[in-house]
C-alpha cells in the first residue's frame, strides 16, 4: 500500500511540474483585448475601421477621401 502512495505522489509531483514548466510566459501572450485600436464606423458605407486611420469631419467618420466627399449614405443602416 505504502509503494502505490509513493507512485501516485511521485506520478502527481511529475504533472504538476510539466503543467507549471509548460505553462506559455507572459512574454507570449497574445495582446490584451484593450490593446487593441478603437474602432470607428464609416459615415457612408458603415465599414469599421480603426480611427487613426478614418478620416472625420464633424463627428462623422469616413473609410476614404471618397466616401467623405459623396457624405453620409443613406440613413437605413
Amino acid at each position: 500500500m505504502l509503494r502505490l502512495l509513493f507512485w501516485i505522489a511521485v506520478i502527481f509531483a511529475a504533472v504538476w511540474l510539466w503543467r507549471k514548466f509548460k505553462a506559455p510566459s507572459a512574454s507570449t501572450r497574445p495582446p490584451r483585448e484593450q490593446d487593441a485600436a478603437p474602432m470607428v464606423r464609416c459615415a457612408h458605407c458603415g465599414v469599421h475601421l480603426p480611427r487613426d486611420r478614418a478620416l472625420s469631419v464633424q463627428q462623422q467618420w469616413y473609410c476614404s477621401q471618397a466616401h467623405l466627399e459623396q457624405g453620409p449614405g443613406s440613413s437605413g443602416r
